[in-house]
């Protein structure tokens, strides 16, 4: 995987400053052996290496914190397909709302929270220390748990951990020890 000083990266008045994902294409095999996860982590690693480039001022990677990882995902936003319903929407809550109506889209939580996990380990694969991981930082965390909500009242879905599950407890064969029963209880009061 590429590093961020190693990209090529459109100037910003070539692209109106927006954003655009760069490929790689060396002709190596080991990018056709790639799976879709490591092929998403690196455009994903790209994007926001670009984002940092076409930030103003430019940021380096270094110097890159918690907050400009949010500032990244709200600048995603406008690029989103997930209807968030306002709270004065009629269809506030609803799954599945019968009309159309003006609330913004916005980048779904599922989809924030997957490139999350994307970027905090494409960071450590390019050489940045776990402890200064910018995605992992505690006002991204926040952020992510804030939107999962936001999104679930708005639409109406319920954002549950899905539970693990777990194979049956395999039987372990027990020792089938013959204890004798117990002795006669043998009553020593008097029978009148």
């Amino acid at each position: 995987m590429d590093s961020i000083g190693e990209m090529d990266i459109f100037s910003n008045s070539q692209n109106g400053g927006t954003l655009t994902n760069v490929s790689h294409n060396s002709g190596t095999s080991s990018s056709s052996t790639s799976s879709r996860y490591e092929n998403q982590k690196r455009r994903d690693w790209n994007t926001f290496g670009q984002y940092l480039k076409n930030h103003r001022p430019p940021l380096a990677l270094s110097r890159c914190s918690g907050a400009h990882v949010l500032e990244f995902l709200r600048y995603l936003d406008q690029f989103g397909k997930t209807k968030v319903h306002t709270p004065i929407c009629p269809f506030y809550g609803h799954p599945n709302p019968p009309a159309p109506c003006p609330c913004p889209l916005r980048q779904a939580w599922g989809s924030l929270d997957a490139l999350i996990g994307r970027l905090r380990a494409a960071f450590e694969e390019n050489g940045g220390k776990p402890e200064a991981n910018p995605f992992g930082a505690r006002a991204v965390r926040l952020y992510l748990r804030e939107v999962r909500d936001l999104q679930s009242k708005a639409r109406g879905i319920s954002y549950e951990k899905k539970k693990r599950k777990r194979p049956p407890p395999q039987q372990i064969p027990s020792l089938q020890l013959q204890v004798p029963p117990p002795p006669p209880v043998i009553n020593k009061l008097k029978v009148r």
